[in-house]
């Protein structure tokens, strides 16, 4: 019997699944069931991990805290528009007060769609371009990489086994070397050679989005999350790339970048003059923000980095940490000190 799934045109009225790109949201579309409950059933109780988010669709809910408080939610309404108490563990024990239709969805599989959608385009746009003369010297890649501001805070040991743990990869003109929609497995630098950056439209129709020469790296976005590769890398002369894998990227580049805070560690650093960022979408941010913060979604970065002051310090933050490691990392390839809230909102004490 086929699954019961939630109307998209529905589905679509929700935040933050209807922010997603349309292909993303089929994604999504294609796993979100109905539930159906009659009245005076519990959908989740205080304290549960059940890595859900849970919209009401139709019927009344009643939100009840531990002190006995009861709120009344109603599906249509704007606040139904957004997951219900969405903390975990569970701050709330979540009752139906009249037969309900909900939909939960993994919270996972939602947070995952959500970054990959919030990076797509930054692949590219936060590569260096600046393509070297031909004939430069073998060594000019290894310096201009030594030089980027993503190798400052790694480990002298660590830079020494990245370059120990590259394989060396020979490549042709019109070689593919990432495949848009693959998942990500390595993290590349061109020794000598050019590539092309390319994104395929859904008619089939290929866009050229960059060029890439000696020295220039590609590939970390999809390394940092669980997310697809977003672009094409097409060689477009023969030459040699360098390439690690994710577990090495990971362990020796990704690891070194992050620095991860508990919510008492952050309060600390805010009395201190740090700032708070949240890096979802402004719709979550207005339901859901903490006070004080700057809304800074994921895919603005590139445009926002900028205004950032380099003389502070950022606290970044989403709902599970997924799209805060993201977008801290790509701000410590800027030389900006960014830190992530541990556990994300999800996980932060109320």
């Amino acid at each position: 019997m086929a699954a019961n799934l939630v109307d998209k045109t529905l589905l679509k009225t929700f935040v933050p699944p209807s922010a997603l790109n349309a292909e993303n949201f089929q994604e999504l579309a294609s796993k979100t069931e109905v539930e159906e409950l009659g009245a005076g059933k519990a959908i989740f109780k205080q304290g549960d991990i059940d890595r859900k988010t849970v919209y009401l669709l139709e019927g009344e809910v009643e939100l009840i805290t531990a002190t006995g408080e009861k709120n009344l939610v109603q599906a249509g309404t704007g606040v139904a528009k957004h997951p219900l108490a969405n903390q975990q563990p569970r701050k709330h024990t979540a009752v139906t007060k009249s037969p309900c239709k909900i939909t939960r969805i993994d919270s996972d599989l939602l947070d995952i769609l959500l970054t990959w959608d919030q990076l797509s385009g930054i692949e590219v746009d936060e590569i260096s371009t600046e393509a070297t003369e031909e004939g430069a010297d073998d060594g000019d890649w290894m310096t201009r990489i030594l030089q980027s501001k993503a190798f400052l805070q790694v480990p002298p040991a660590n830079i020494q086994a990245i370059f120990m743990r590259m394989e060396e990869l020979p490549v042709k003109t019109g070689e593919t070397i990432i495949k848009q929609g693959d998942d990500g497995d390595y993290y590349y630098i061109i020794k000598n050679g050019k590539c092309k950056v390319t994104r395929t439209s859904k008619t089939g129709s290929e866009l050229t989005l960059a060029t890439l020469g000696d020295g220039d790296a590609f590939g970390e976005e999809a390394l940092l999350t669980d997310a697809k590769r977003n672009a094409n890398i097409v060689m477009t002369t023969n030459g040699v790339l360098m390439r690690l894998s994710k577990a090495d990227f990971n362990q020796l580049l990704k690891e070194p970048n992050l620095k991860w805070v508990t919510s008492a560690e952050a309060e600390k650093l805010i009395s201190q003059g740090a700032v708070w960022v949240d890096v979802r979408l402004e719709s979550e941010h207005k339901n859901s923000g903490i006070p004080g913060s700057v809304n800074i979604p994921v895919f603005m970065l590139r445009l926002k980095a900028d205004t950032l002051d380099p003389a502070k310090k950022y606290i970044l933050y989403c709902d599970s940490g997924r799209r805060s490691s993201a977008a801290a990392f790509l701000l410590s390839e800027r030389g900006l000190e960014a830190y992530c809230l541990k556990g994300g909102l999800v996980e932060r004490g109320g």
